[in-house]
Formats: C-alpha cells, sequence, structure tokens
C-alpha cells in the first residue's frame, strides 16, 4: 500500500475503509478532508482501470486543498474484496457505483462525480439510474470503447493466470510500441507499468475479457446532467476522435483539451475543476 499521506494538501486528512458493493464486491474507499471546508461540493472519484491512487497525487494533493474528496477503486484493482465467481465488464463496475454511492456521507446535487478511463466509462454506465444524483460529471478521457486486438483474444482467453509474470514483459512492450506516444508522454508509460506490476493476475484476465466487448454509445443520450469532457489529444491510447463524437453526443457537455496524459494527471485538471464549478452554479 501507498502512503497516502503524500496524496494530502498540508493540514488535509485521510481515511479508509471497505464498502460492500454489487454482490460479492467490497470496494476500498478513501476519504481525503481538507484542513478547512469552505462551501464547494464533494468530489466522488472514481479512478481508471488498474489505476495506483499514486498516479493522481499532483490533482488529489490540489483537490484536498477545498474538496472532501471520495476516492474509490473499481473491482478490477488488487484491493478489492472478491468473495465467489463475479463479472469485471463495465455494467458491473457501473452496478458497484449504484450500490456504493449511496453509502457515502453526500446530498443530492451537492457533489461532482469525476473519473477517469474506465471509471468515467463506468460512470456513464451507471449514472442515469444513479442516487443521489450528482450536480455535473467530469469526465478525464473516458472509454467509448476498448480496443483489445482480437489475436490478444485468442492469447489470453487460455492463459492461466499463475503465467502472468511471463507474459507482462510482453504487455508493456505492446503498450510502449502500439498504443502510447512514449515521446510525448514518457510519464504515461511508466504509470501503466507500475500499475501492471501491481495488478492481480486474475481479475486482470477477467477484465480484459469483459472489457473487449464493450461500448459506451447507447448509454450517452441518458445523461442529463452537465459534463466537462477532460481530453488528451496526444494520448492515442484513449482515442481523441471519440472523445470528440461523445461530446456531440451528451447533451450537456463541454471539453477542454490537457494535450498530454501528463496535463490530464495535473494541478491543470483542478483548476478546470473549479472554473466547471463556477459555470455551472451561476
Amino acid at each position: 500500500m501507498e502512503n497516502l499521506s503524500e496524496l494530502c494538501a498540508p493540514g488535509s486528512t485521510f481515511s479508509e475503509e471497505w464498502l460492500p458493493a454489487a454482490p460479492g464486491v467490497s470496494l476500498r474507499i478513501i476519504t481525503f478532508l481538507p484542513a478547512q471546508k469552505r462551501d464547494t461540493p464533494d468530489i466522488v472519484f472514481v479512478s481508471g482501470w488498474i489505476s495506483k491512487p499514486i498516479a493522481w497525487r499532483d490533482v488529489l494533493q490540489e483537490m484536498t486543498r477545498e474538496f472532501r474528496v471520495f476516492y474509490i477503486e473499481t473491482r478490477e484493482k488488487i484491493s478489492s474484496r472478491i468473495r465467489g465467481k463475479v463479472r469485471f465488464g463495465v455494467d458491473s463496475i457501473g452496478e458497484d457505483l449504484v450500490h456504493v454511492i449511496p453509502r457515502l456521507p453526500i446530498k443530492p446535487d451537492r457533489y461532482i462525480l469525476m473519473g477517469s478511463s474506465l471509471g468515467a466509462t463506468a460512470i456513464l454506465d451507471a449514472v442515469a439510474v444513479l442516487q443521489p444524483r450528482p450536480k455535473a460529471l467530469v469526465l478525464v478521457a473516458p472509454n467509448a470503447e476498448f480496443r483489445v486486438p482480437r489475436w490478444g483474444i485468442w492469447f489470453i482467453r487460455p492463459l492461466p493466470p499463475h503465467l502472468y509474470l511471463i507474459v507482462k514483459p510482453f504487455i508493456k512492450w505492446y503498450l510502449r510500441n502500439f498504443r502510447l506516444d512514449v515521446t510525448t508522454d514518457y510519464a504515461q508509460y511508466q504509470k501503466y507499468a507500475n500499475a501492471l506490476d501491481a495488478a492481480d493476475p486474475w481479475k486482470l484476465k477477467k477484465a480484459v475479457l469483459a472489457l473487449a466487448k464493450y461500448r459506451v454509445w447507447k448509454k450517452l443520450g441518458a445523461v442529463t446532467c452537465p459534463v466537462l469532457i477532460v481530453a488528451a489529444s496526444k494520448d492515442k491510447l484513449h482515442e481523441p476522435e471519440n472523445l470528440k463524437r461523445m461530446l456531440a453526443l451528451l447533451p450537456h457537455a463541454s471539453y477542454i483539451d490537457l494535450e498530454t496524459n501528463r496535463g490530464t494527471h495535473s494541478k491543470e485538471v483542478v483548476d478546470a475543476l473549479r472554473k466547471f464549478i463556477r459555470e455551472i452554479t451561476v
């Protein structure tokens, strides 16, 4: 486990707990309290696929200056507690949010639901039935679909999880050479490599096979609250053209481009969040 105090603004504090989600699943929730709570909405943050909290250090250090933050780690992460046979698709991760968010001490229309990558996609999948209702969504590079090559499915499906250590270098090689622009943003590759090192092989295999089938497009018309899409136009993995298509299909959406994955994991995200909150509360 990381030193969570590194993620806090000066004077802010944290606590962690596991809350029951959908049947057979409990999720790790990290609550960050600012030194002085201002009249700001709470932030419920759903992290991306196998993402580690340390990847969001700069964002959390800035957010916890003034916001109470509930950081949710989704079921495919090593921290989740799984009992029995469960699924790892986007709909299942979204169902977890439907169960967990009502257990948080938040009020309708007084919190921002924020997510990244897979976490943002799960938010889009679940928000139409979510209670209490969020005031708005902030989606950092949401995935419209998850492109796993067909040969990858053929390779992964019969692979026993205990052989993950053998194939992990190949996965890193594939990301480095075919999915990520390491020249523009090598830090993005490092974050994914660290996440793969810490991943649970059994959960990882189940998630990859489930995510390969998912498409978000039919869910977008049901999103009625304001949405801010935070894009990274140089991040090939999250397919910037899909984000522009999502922008056109969401009824009340705006868009900001921070260019790189490094930008979407920086203080600039919190600056955009503050500006967005001012705009929707006028």
